[in-house]
């Protein structure tokens, strides 16, 4: 089989960031406050990922939707403003002063009635999450638990709703035989794992870090 891709050269990309609907005022003051975070602000979605998070949002007219790992908040109000009319987004952050951040952001949306930040280890969160018929989840938080997070959310999601992983290529480390730390190994052994899993349909996409899109069947 021929394959058929283009490689992004920051020029490219750039090109292709123009062509994307751009961050309002908003997201762009959060995304200046978390790049003053240092290196910390690598973990926030870039631009393209948020517009593309919130197209997803509404093209399946996603009326409940998960998150799990809201850092700043870029990536929940992208979700947040896809939703359908009454949507309501779930989302669970683990660190006070990243939920610090973001609850102060939502405000300034404001999505204080559409958005409900959990503080606390998600897989209690999710454990003790009492709904069903999840539209929409995204999995962005700690690597090493991606597959725990995805097992916890599966039963609650309806047929055909959509989970989404952020970082599925780690920054190209899934290829290389010289990365064996715990993260990388995780992302391969997810992402191995999806591919064969009959519960759900998915596809990856070179999206930023890379995004696996799963289906539930």
């Amino acid at each position: 089989m021929s394959h058929k891709f283009t490689s992004l050269s920051n020029r490219l990309y750039n090109y292709l960031a123009s062509h994307t609907a751009p961050p309002d005022q908003i997201l762009q003051d959060l995304a200046e406050e978390t790049q003053r975070m240092g290196f910390e602000s690598r973990m926030q979605v870039s631009p393209d990922q948020g517009a593309f998070l919130t197209i997803l949002t509404k093209l399946i007219d996603a009326k409940l939707a998960i998150e799990i790992g809201t850092f700043t908040g870029y990536s929940g109000i992208s979700i947040a403003r896809g939703l359908s009319d009454q949507g309501h987004l779930i989302t669970c952050e683990v660190n006070e002063a990243y939920a610090g951040i973001a609850t102060k952001y939502f405000e300034r949306a404001g999505l204080n009635e559409v958005v409900t930040l959990k503080l606390g280890p998600a897989l209690e969160t999710l454990e003790n999450l009492n709904v069903q018929d999840i539209d929409l989840v995204f999995i962005d938080a700690d690597k090493v638990s991606y597959q725990k997070y995805y097992e916890a959310i599966l039963p609650k999601v309806r047929q055909n709703g959509l989970i989404i992983f952020d970082n599925v290529l780690w920054h190209g480390a899934v290829v290389s035989p010289w990365f064996r730390d715990a993260n990388t190994k995780a992302i391969r052994a997810l992402n191995d794992f999806l591919v064969q899993d009959n519960r759900v349909e998915v596809v990856m996409v070179p999206v930023s870090d890379g995004m696996t899109l799963a289906r539930k069947r």
